[in-house]
């Protein structure tokens, strides 16, 4: 929309003109978008731009690939209801176009040959409790040095990071110690706690079993190639590269590994407000579930 344009160009600092200019110019009325620009915004428009953010989200976990049929089909699993075209709109409106082609690390090597677990989870990712679904997933990192891949444990009730790895492979070892850190997390015990992942060679192999058994974790797995079925882990690193990743440039593996570490830890587990979490952070939500809780066996 022009009016939209001019707003946009106006507040841009580096603009050299005036808004009169721009009227002229663009043959619009002045007095027309002083009118429009004092009006406050419609619902619809209010509606577009929070669809705006999920659509963002969804794009990203992508690595910026989805169009708009796919974010469209994504948004219907999350209860959004927008039409196709709507969705196209708003995507061509913040520049968000799907890629084909592109360059990129693939994280989800299937082995063919090992049994994945069944899917226990069902695409149910908001548990009553916390310690009941965990989900898991491997990303990736550009540093100077190379790729480093981050494998991470949520806590589906919370949404919070419970567990990570940081290395500069994607063997095994890599999701195991990132499990193990969580169970420590969780004070050693959790017994009976579903694991969700994709069936990644890493997660379906018998050493990352073993790891599993040990603790008392049961696995669940998505279908091949379907990224709503591990949804909450997508969001997650979708919400990592827009916030940290494609804001930093790293010259080693180990400026990533503290930056990496120090926004988990220190602004989106104890201080990102989440609007499912009823805008609380995820240890913030967790605390207040605990407190209730021990207030209910105390009565």
């Amino acid at each position: 929309m022009i009016y939209t344009f001019i707003a946009e160009e106006k507040a841009n600092p580096h603009c050299c003109w005036s808004t009169s200019e721009m009227c002229r110019v663009l043959e619009v009325s002045r007095s027309g978008f002083y009118d429009w620009e004092s009006r406050p915004p419609s619902d619809r428009e209010l509606s577009d731009r929070q669809l705006a953010v999920e659509i963002e989200a969804i794009w990203e976990a992508s690595d910026q690939t989805y169009g708009s049929p796919r974010v469209f089909r994504w948004l219907h699993t999350q209860g959004f209801n927008p039409s196709c075209k709507r969705v196209a709109r708003i995507m061509r409106e913040q520049g968000f176009e799907g890629a084909s082609g592109r360059a990129r690390v693939r994280t989800t090597i299937v082995d063919r040959k090992a049994k994945a677990a069944s899917d226990r989870v069902k695409r149910d990712f908001n548990p009553a409790a916390p310690n009941v679904i965990w989900c898991g997933d491997i990303t990736y990192l550009a540093t100077g040095e190379g790729w480093l891949y981050l494998a991470t444990v949520i806590d589906l009730f919370s949404r919070r990071v419970i567990g990570w790895s940081l290395t500069d492979h994607m063997r095994t070892s890599l999701v195991a110690d990132a499990l193990v850190t969580a169970v420590a997390t969780r004070g050693g015990h959790v017994d009976g706690v579903i694991f969700h992942s994709d069936r990644g060679a890493q997660y379906t192999s018998a050493e990352f079993g073993e790891v599993c058994d040990r603790h008392g974790v049961l696995q669940s797995m998505g279908a091949t190639g379907v990224c709503f079925d591990n949804a909450a882990a997508e969001s997650f690193f979708a919400s990592l590269k827009r916030e940290l990743a494609h804001r930093r440039r790293w010259a080693t593996r180990a400026q990533a590994r503290h930056a990496v570490i120090r926004w988990i830890e220190g602004w989106f587990n104890s201080r990102r407000l989440h609007s499912t979490l009823s805008y609380s952070s995820p240890i913030e939500y967790e605390d207040n579930w605990y407190r209730r809780h021990q207030d209910t066996e105390a009565a």
